[in-house]
Parts: structure tokens; C-alpha cells; sequence
């Protein structure tokens, strides 16, 4: 089984390719925590994985909050993590271990990063990777899925993501300061551009939007993974005025029939 969590579809592509690679059944963890779906029942030689990308050098809240909940049964079963990130992970493998332990009771045997497109747009001078770095960035993940696999069958024990320099720094102090000052869904709005198609409101994997008189309203409930702004067909989603001259993530499409 393997839980993910995804916001512009980075670890949604990850996850379809593991869980295809694999013959595992992939949850959606929005979807779950929204039914009341936290047990488990793992069978005999069954793992368990999570994918998911990386927020602020850690993991995203949506999924330590599911951690939080999660009940296994069978605990001691072979246990791992794929994260997604533009760059570096931080301390996110650290950070999603001692919940994993604290909350459930697994051990975590295996922790892989992939690097991904840039989709945080959200601060100066961070946009898009241009097209062509986005394409090689997908491929180069996706050719190393075949092997992540054949280690997960073998049950091997590693720990293969780039955690960067300043790491604690980042995942702690600098973490904390983007969840006070930027993490925050009153900044977005829409600009006269705005059709009013409700695509917004769809992609979002929280729910967080809804359409109120043919303009989206962002209810508090956001993580700003973007999905939003990068899946606007007329790119009218702004977030306050650092994204008037940012770009939007598009080259994922070439690669899925999903919007996110």
C-alpha cells in the first residue's frame, strides 16, 4: 500500500509510477482523512510507503496530520518514504521518521528523494524551471523509479536524499517564518483575466476552494502547494504581487491526462 499526497502533481506522477512498478495500491491521503480512513491492515508481506513532496524543508502538514491518525495493524513491516523536491530535503526525512515512530510505532527502513520541477513561486526570485530543465528533471526521476522498486521488493534498508547544507536551520527557523508570513491563502486573488471555469477549485487537494458567484474564495485551509495558480488556463491567479511576472508549471501535462 502507498499513501501520497500531492499538490501540482509531482509526487501523483511518482506515486502512479511506483505503485505501477510495484502492484500496489496507491490512497489518495486527502481523500482518506476526509472518509475517517486511518486503519490499516497490512497483509503478510505486504510494505508500506508514503510519497510526497517537500514543504519548507519538511514534510507537509496534510501528511504528518494523517500520521498523526494512522492506525496499522501488523506494525514491523517493511516501511518507506519517496519524497519529491526541487533542490534539497532539509532535515524531511529526520522530521517524518520520529512522527512515523512517534505515532504509529513503525520504523522507517528506507527514505529516497527525487528532484523535481520548481513549482514554489510564492517568493522573490524562485519561478518555474524553464521547460526544457523540467522535462530532463521528470525524466531523470522516472528512469530511477525501476530501481527505487527493485530495492523496496528486496526490502533494502537505505537512506538516499539530498539533505542539503544549513538543514536543521532550514527545516526549524526558516521553515517556521514561510508558515507565519507566507503560508498564507488570503494573499491569493484573482485578476480580471478570471472566466470563472472553477478548475481552481477542482485541482485543489485540500477542498480549500470555492466558487462564489464565479470567483474562487480561498477558505483557509491551504498549504500553498500552488496547484491553483499553476493550473489557471488563463494564468489570472495571483499570489499578492511577487507571481505578477512568475510562470506557470505546465510541462506535467506532456506527461499525464490529469489537471494536477
Amino acid at each position: 500500500m502507498i499513501f501520497f499526497f500531492s499538490g501540482c502533481g509531482n509526487s501523483r506522477l511518482i506515486a502512479l509510477a511506483l505503485a505501477k512498478q510495484l502492484s500496489e495500491k496507491l490512497v489518495f491521503i486527502p481523500e482518506a482523512a476526509a472518509k475517517g480512513e486511518y486503519f490499516v491492515d497490512l497483509s503478510e508481506g505486504e510494505s508500506l510507503g508514503f510519497v510526497f513532496p517537500v514543504y519548507c524543508w519538511a514534510p507537509p502538514t496534510p501528511v504528518l496530520d494523517f500520521v498523526e491518525r494512522l492506525q496499522v495493524e501488523n506494525r514491523g513491516r517493511y516501511t518507506y518514504v519517496v519524497t519529491t523536491y526541487g533542490d534539497e530535503a532539509g532535515q524531511t526525512e529526520k522530521l517524518f521518521r520520529k512522527a512515523l515512530e512517534k505515532y504509529t510505532g513503525l520504523h522507517l527502513d528506507a527514505a529516497y528523494g527525487l528532484v523535481m520541477p520548481e513549482t514554489y513561486v510564492n517568493f522573490r526570485n524562485m519561478d518555474v524551471d524553464s521547460d526544457d530543465v523540467a522535462r530532463a528533471k521528470i525524466n531523470s526521476a522516472i528512469s530511477k523509479i525501476p530501481s527505487i522498486a527493485a530495492r523496496i521488493k528486496c526490502h533494502t534498508t537505505c537512506s538516499d536524499i539530498k539533505v542539503g547544507k544549513n538543514a536543521w536551520l532550514k527545516s526549524h527557523l526558516v521553515r517556521r517564518y514561510f508558515y507565519r508570513h507566507l503560508v498564507d491563502d488570503s494573499k491569493f486573488h484573482v485578476t480580471d483575466d478570471c472566466t470563472g471555469c472553477g478548475l481552481c477549485s477542482k485541482v485543489c487537494p485540500l477542498g480549500n476552494i470555492r466558487m462564489m458567484s464565479g470567483t474562487p474564495c480561498w477558505m483557509g485551509n491551504c498549504v500553498t502547494c500552488n496547484a491553483c495558480y499553476h493550473n489557471c488556463p488563463v494564468h489570472a491567479i495571483r499570489f499578492g504581487t511577487v507571481t505578477d511576472v512568475k510562470g506557470q508549471y505546465k510541462v506535467l501535462r506532456e506527461y499525464t491526462d490529469r489537471p494536477f
